[in-house]
């Protein structure tokens, strides 16, 4: 290993020891001797921050750590279902901001991108960064058509730095699931692949500008979201060129108050946004947090967002949409023994768990959330206390759903700090029936049908393949009977003669043999039949 490498160990080491992180570890139930080793290391000889919960410290950790730990940390607070509630909210405080880096390495790489010089395809460009996040940093500029864009560039050499930081931690999760059965239930190497994919995805924006294309084209002419336009001709894998928007931030509350923006309408658009993408199109923006998300100025009456960034996106199977659905609708029809069922059928829990008690753990936790009004529930609060309970019941985290429960988090979020009545439910249960009986016309089950022998020649020449792959598998001999077997074998056949030497063929005297006859005859088969 690297030099480099070693020089980053010893820093993470200074700052696990500054915030006193065994402390956090220690709270697991780890083997004796991993404790032991906690408990004697060096860090033992600092005190631990006064007036800081562990979430802080951990928090603080990351964010001294760099752009690669608070981008891990930020995916941590959204696994509800393995963090620690108070962990897991301190988390979410993680601000994906850092210093930018020099304009001239930011010209340097857009020209070896685009393998031009920044004249010759701007007319302006702007070496103040808009805006500076953990893996890219952007500019405005303007095209010699006039048109106004902006110009995301990866920061140079990010890609070593992440894969470095991304091997300890799988040196860390790995010893985690060896020497603690919880760690191995957190599933820590799991949460280390998937922000392994999430953030090299990040790194490539050829793929987010393919991503906000497809969402264009989903929403086109749309009242309720706009995505901006990219201009393919300027994109490259380190380099994204898009339309530049002008609208109001989500959380400048003044400024929409100020142009009589209609709040209540805001927030149910966008609640309306999310379940069009998750259930019509089945492609969802997933990190719609408050500083990618803008108001048009335009009529404020009927207020139209605008996104922007899309290196994370998600999708669902038409089965995780369908589980997905009836769940939601159980939950508010406070079906408990459906929803359990269906986390059962869905193998979200082991299929031996006993219905009725994993039943009466939902309806413990869902009763006092639905005893207050429809207005004031909170889709997270039902959530983590759902993950709460079925951590008791083994229930496997689903990474298809992951970023789900993120976005809707943040939908939720958003949507109350508009406006704090939002009904969520009342605004969700309309599309969501309209949805579900749309499924079940005729030409939707046309459509599935369809899409399902469209699969059968692929599934017939998968077949094929395999059988004629075990056909060529030379076929293994039967080892020869052992002695012992073949001694039974004779003593089968000595008692099946014995047993029948007096009956002959004729038929009523096998009907009328006695009882003697019928066991020796049985026990005599049974020896000659039985396997090795």
């Amino acid at each position: 290993m690297r030099l480099t490498a070693f020089t980053r160990l010893l820093r993470i080491l200074h700052i696990f020891t500054r915030y006193r992180l065994d402390q956090i570890l220690l709270e697991l139930p780890l083997p004796a001797l991993a404790r032991l080793g906690l408990k004697l290391g060096p860090w033992r000889l600092r005190p631990a921050p006064k007036n800081l919960s562990r979430g802080a410290r951990l928090r603080l950790a990351c964010e001294d750590l760099g752009p690669v730990f608070i981008k891990f940390g930020q995916i941590l607070s959204t696994r509800r279902d393995l963090m620690p509630d108070d962990i897991a909210l301190e988390l979410a405080f993680l601000q994906d901001k850092v210093p930018p880096f020099p304009p001239a390495l930011a010209r340097a790489r857009i020209e070896e991108q685009l393998g031009q010089s920044i004249e010759s395809v701007f007319a302006e460009f702007s070496d103040e960064p808009l805006a500076s996040a953990s893996v890219a940093q952007v500019h405005a500029a303007r095209l010699h058509d006039g048109t106004e864009v902006v110009v995301k560039v990866v920061r140079p050499a990010i890609g070593e730095v992440i894969d470095q930081d991304i091997q300890w931690l799988y040196l860390a999760a790995r010893g985690l699931e060896r020497v603690s059965a919880e760690g191995r239930r957190l599933r820590p190497v799991e949460v280390v692949e998937d922000y392994e994919r999430t953030i090299f995805d990040e790194l490539d924006l050829h793929r987010e500008a393919a991503n906000a294309s497809q969402l264009r084209r989903n929403f086109e002419g749309s009242e309720l979201l706009y995505i901006p336009k990219v201009y393919w001709d300027w994109c490259r894998h380190k380099v994204l060129v898009m339309e530049r928007i002008s609208g109001i931030p989500v959380t400048d509350l003044a400024a929409l108050a100020d142009q009589r923006t209609d709040m209540k309408k805001l927030a149910e658009r966008g609640v309306e946004i999310f379940f069009t993408q998750v259930f019509r199109d089945s492609f969802f923006h997933a990190d719609m947090h408050p500083g990618n998300i803008f108001i048009s100025r335009a009529h404020p009456w009927e207020p139209q967002y605008i996104a922007i960034d899309f290196g994370i996106v998600g999708s669902l199977t038409p089965e995780d949409q369908s589980y997905l659905a009836r769940n939601l609708m159980a939950f508010f029809k406070r079906d408990y023994r459906r929803v359990a069922q269906l986390h059962i059928d869905s193998g979200w829990i082991p299929a031996d768990t006993r219905v009725n008690e994993f039943e009466a753990a939902i309806r413990s936790v869902c009763e006092p959330i639905f005893e207050r009004p429809l207005s004031e529930i909170s889709f997270g609060q039902l959530l983590l206390r759902l993950f709460q309970t079925a951590r008791r019941f083994q229930m496997e985290v689903q990474p298809q759903l992951v970023l789900l429960q993120k976005t809707l988090l943040n939908i939720e979020g958003l949507g109350r700090q508009l406006y704090p009545d939002l009904d969520l439910w009342s605004t969700a249960q309309p599309y969501l029936e309209r949805w579900m009986r749309e499924r079940m016309l005729p030409q939707h089950q046309a459509k599935v049908w369809q899409q399902h022998l469209e699969r059968v020649p692929a599934l017939i020449e998968t077949t094929q393949k395999a059988l004629n792959r075990i056909a060529e598998q030379p076929v293994e001999q039967p080892p020869e009977p052992k002695r012992n077997q073949w001694a039974l074998r004779v003593a089968g056949i000595a008692l099946l003669v014995l047993g029948s030497s007096t009956l002959g063929g004729d038929p009523n005297l096998w009907i009328n043999a006695a009882p003697a006859q019928w066991v020796l005859i049985a026990v005599g088969g049974w020896l000659i039949l039985r396997r090795a």
